[in-house]
């Protein structure tokens, strides 16, 4: 199984959680290792592409999921987490920062807050 992180927007995860798909143009990022740091950087990068495409001051919002291939199309059977802001994040908080961890179960919490 290889492990992706598509960066998205609390609308786009919105759609996933809706439709039960993501987009084919949504980027993703694969960790060039499977070890810790691998993955972090990855999640990361990620991370700093969803705060572009959400604005600033607005969540950063990161789906994994674990598929066949890098490239096969994701489901929402595919994804085994989010991460995401935490919704008190302060709107001057360092891009940096880490991320939550959402199971799958709590997407409509997160998508309420």
């Amino acid at each position: 199984m290889t492990r992706v992180y598509l960066a998205t927007t609390l609308a786009g995860l919105a759609r996933l959680h809706e439709t039960g798909g993501v987009p084919d143009d949504a980027e993703r990022f694969v960790p060039p290792g499977d070890d810790e740091d691998s993955e972090y950087d990855a999640l990361m990068t990620a991370a700093g592409v969803a705060a572009d495409l959400g604005g600033p001051g607005r969540r950063r919002v990161v789906v994994v999921a674990e598929l066949a291939g890098a490239d096969d199309p994701v489901t929402f059977a595919d994804v085994v987490a989010i991460h995401a802001d935490p919704d008190d994040r302060p709107a001057d908080a360092d891009p940096d920062d880490d991320l939550a961890w959402f199971a799958t179960q709590e997407i409509p919490d997160l998508l309420a807050d």
